[in-house]
């Protein structure tokens, strides 16, 4: 809704302004929201801003879900006086488990996120103000992805998916897939893996779904992998060796297919390792730990 429109013979009329459309998870979103007055007076109930997406289907039918995932009021029970207008500030909290609209510097067109304005007039209520959000990734966020492509992978798609991951801990009722083919140094042991990042205000957590194609078995063995790193000193991990050593992990891990089959030879050693890939110590800002076997 905004000026110009009107809301019925009133001439009442919102409009919603950010200040700045990127973010990141964790920020504040601040803007303004305007109401204008009509000809008459305008009692308004409220004003709420949502934070709004679409996801896929948990089910993996087709189409797409609206979800609302967040919801903060920002003005009312007001009245408006004729030709009145009022201006009220907002800062919108950013879930720390906001998915990344924007991945290797690209906006993703399919993954919309928007500030939805609600303004409730009466019996009326109007849902149509849509801002759209970029969401910007977190440092650590920003370094593993770089590091994957620097790795060899290959972004294959993103998306966002109704419902939570298995085993683990999620505010969020969805969660982002973001999904690579394996590097040749790694494709022997899988040939697909979906990140999918959790972070909170200390650290991020990663989450490694590893998916092994068997193709004289004919059957596909699906794995999960989790790891979290610290925000503090991320700026001094050596990525290329970190990440390098949660993908050798994830895989020694899940070597084991349900079917008692072997994937076959054990990985090259990495350029990025002078040593047997393992777990960086504790204090060095990481803890791995790897799920069982299952389905996602």
């Amino acid at each position: 809704m905004s000026f110009g429109d009107g809301t019925g013979d009133s001439g009442f009329g919102v409009r919603t302004v950010l200040t700045n459309p990127s973010t990141r998870p964790g920020l504040l979103l601040p803007g303004q929201v305007t109401l204008g007055g009509g000809s008459a007076p305008v009692p308004v109930d409220h004003v709420v801003l949502g934070l709004v997406t679409r996801v896929e289907p948990a089910d993996g039918g087709d189409g797409y879900l609206d979800v609302e995932f967040g919801r903060v009021p920002v003005a009312g029970p007001v009245v408006l006086a004729p030709g009145e207008r009022r201006a009220v500030r907002f800062a919108v909290p950013m879930p720390w488990e906001l998915p990344v609209t924007v991945v290797d510097g690209h906006p993703r067109l399919n993954l919309p996120m928007d500030v939805r304005t609600e303004v409730a007039l009466g019996p009326g209520l109007d849902r149509g103000d849509l801002s759209r959000v970029f969401v910007h990734p977190l440092p650590a966020q920003e370094r593993i992805l770089a590091t994957l492509g620097e790795l060899g992978f290959t972004l294959r798609q993103v998306g966002l998916q109704q419902g939570r991951l298995p085993g683990i801990d999620q505010s969020l009722p969805f969660h982002q897939k973001i999904g690579y083919w394996a590097a040749p140094l790694y494709a022997g042991p899988f040939s697909e893996v979906e990140l999918t990042f959790l972070a909170d205000p200390q650290e991020l957590r990663v989450v490694f779904v590893l998916d092994r194609r068997l193709a004289l078995a004919g059957a596909s063995h699906v794995s999960l992998s989790r790891f979290r790193v610290r925000h503090a000193g991320a700026e001094r991990l050596n990525w290329a060796e970190l990440v390098d050593s949660w993908i050798r992990h994830a895989v020694a891990r899940h070597a084991a297919v349900r079917s008692g089959a072997q994937d076959g030879p054990p990985l090259p050693e990495s350029v990025n390792t002078n040593r047997p890939p393992d777990l960086p110590p504790e204090g060095e800002g990481l803890v791995g730990t790897a799920g069982g076997e299952g389905g996602i």
